[in-house]
């Protein structure tokens, strides 16, 4: 998906590794990285939230910033109560209609802050009097430079296509800017950890899937609460890296009609959350099971090797760590070169 603009002089993988393999690495570093990067420009943000709280937040991306995005709107919505829209980029770029957003949250998701058309939302979002928040790799970017706080994604260059370690670094980010806001110390010491469960993450074996997916034609991921925008980040995935028709699903809105593409040994990778909507998953996913899904997860007859809990917004963050890993091999196994999906390149401008 569209990702950071880079220079030409970044360092090639080491021989038999992808581009894809050697980010997916580099995130705990970048997570750690960001930590220091983040104190000041959220200590100013801070500041203004709690001057003047706003009553919504509204936010802009596209591609895997968008499921980042959701992420951002459960932690918002969980830990402060704030409730948290998307708003469509067209409603400024073809459509040209003003916002009405005086003392709103306005947040900006990209990793390279050049699409057009999140420029002319983030500008309308400015004219409307709302507080504007960029979250970007690229800190030179037009976004970053319109936007009144720019909170830096610090991932370092991306070659890959595939946007692995900023989708990482924006979520972290996310974290970083509800445990702030909403002064969770919990939150904030569990995204101290997270670089190590990364490391750890990246190093869980989920190779027992292979089989059964390599040859799949079509597969459903399923999460809910925290692990929604992974399940949403997965299944992108295993369409550009793979060729692979995947559609994401709410636990719960799968079972009211989606359920019925369910037969014999049909996949289905579900992501688990270890907070309070873990019991309604496993309840799906046994109701799957007993349908005759292959449903591969982190639970005990999933197949997936998982970290023990910790936090679990933090946890789900380490899931689609052991995701990309699985996927970046999956794309391997059906030959698919995955630093060069078809059709796709690394920065998408749209208007």
């Amino acid at each position: 998906m569209p990702g950071a603009e880079h220079p030409t002089t970044v360092s090639s993988p080491r021989e038999g590794q992808t581009h894809m393999a050697r980010e997916i690495r580099e995130a705990p570093a970048a997570v750690a990285r960001q930590a220091e990067r983040l104190a000041g420009p959220l200590a100013e943000l801070s500041r203004c939230l709690r001057a003047r709280p706003p009553q919504v937040v509204v936010t802009c991306a596209r591609g895997s910033s968008g499921h980042a995005a959701t992420f951002g709107k459960h932690l918002i919505e969980r830990r402060l109560g704030i409730p948290v829209a998307a708003a469509a980029p067209s409603i400024a770029s073809v459509y040209g209609q003003p916002l009405s957003l005086s003392g709103q949250l306005f947040v900006a998701v990209s990793q390279s802050g050049r699409s057009d058309d999140l420029l002319s939302l983030a500008g309308a979002a400015k004219k409307g009097g709302a507080l504007t928040v960029a979250l970007v790799n690229d800190e030179e970017s037009p976004l970053a430079a319109s936007s009144d706080i720019v909170l830096p994604l610090a991932a370092g260059p991306e070659v890959s296509v595939a946007a692995t370690k900023t989708f990482v670094a924006s979520l972290s980010a996310l974290a970083a800017l509800t445990a702030a806001w909403a002064e969770d110390g919990a939150l904030r010491d569990a995204l101290a950890r997270l670089p190590e469960r990364l490391d750890a993450a990246t190093r869980l074996d989920w190779s027992g899937a292979l089989d059964a997916l390599t040859p799949a034609e079509s597969l459903v991921t399923i999460g809910r609460g925290p692990t929604l925008a992974i399940a949403r980040e997965a299944a992108l995935k295993l369409k550009e890296t793979c060729s692979l028709h995947a559609e994401a699903f709410s636990a719960a809105e799968f079972l009211h009609g989606p359920v019925s593409l369910v037969g014999d040994d049909y996949p289905i990778i579900a992501f688990p959350p270890t907070d309070e909507a873990g019991p309604g998953v496993a309840r799906a996913v046994a109701d799957l099971r007993a349908k005759g899904a292959s449903v591969f997860s982190t639970d005990a007859e999933g197949g997936l090797p998982g970290l023990a809990p910790d936090h679990p917004d933090i946890d789900a963050i380490a899931l689609i760590q052991s995701f990309y890993v699985l996927a970046e091999a999956l794309a391997g196994r059906r030959g698919i070169d995955v630093d060069r999906p078809r059709h796709l390149n690394k920065v998408t401008r749209t208007r």
